[in-house]
């Protein structure tokens, strides 16, 4: 008596695989850029709440540090969801013009929203865009995967 293994047949095509739809790409871009731009409305309102923080009348950093976490964090989103390097401008944009106008510009009772004398605020600016440019500057000297044809 002698067990046959069932045969198979290996000549049978593999299922096609679909690329996605040229909609789909553009709405998953387009939302991409919204949450970015959203995100980083949300997250300078954020990072200028924590910037006057104080523990016994002493300033502390933890704005900085938010503002390294959260700029890493969107700059990946938005690179990720768009899939360009460009995707990372608006959001950058974004956030740098919220900084611009919340150290520029006076309240009706001729208050600065950032002051002069206020370090941490002055800091959290200044290492909030690095941390953009740095992270496109990466992008940047990372070379494009070779693809076989």
């Amino acid at each position: 008596m002698t067990i046959e293994a069932p045969v198979t047949s290996s000549a049978e095509p593999a299922p096609p695989q679909r690329e996605p739809s040229r909609a789909l790409e553009i709405v998953v871009r387009t939302g991409g850029i919204v949450v970015s731009v959203v995100a980083a409305v949300l997250t300078a309102f954020l990072e200028l709440f924590l910037s006057p923080l104080r523990i016994g009348g002493i300033p502390i950093g933890v704005a900085v540090l938010a503002t390294v976490v959260a700029n890493v964090a969107l700059s990946w989103f938005a690179v990720t969801t768009v899939g360009r390097r460009w995707g990372l401008g608006v959001p950058w944009a974004v956030w740098t013009l919220i900084m611009f106008f919340a150290a520029g510009v006076r309240t009706t009772e001729g208050d600065y929203l950032i002051s002069g004398d206020n370090w941490v605020a002055l800091v959290m600016i200044l290492v909030g865009s690095l941390t953009f440019a740095v992270y496109m500057y990466r992008l940047i000297l990372k070379r494009p995967p070779v693809t076989k044809q």
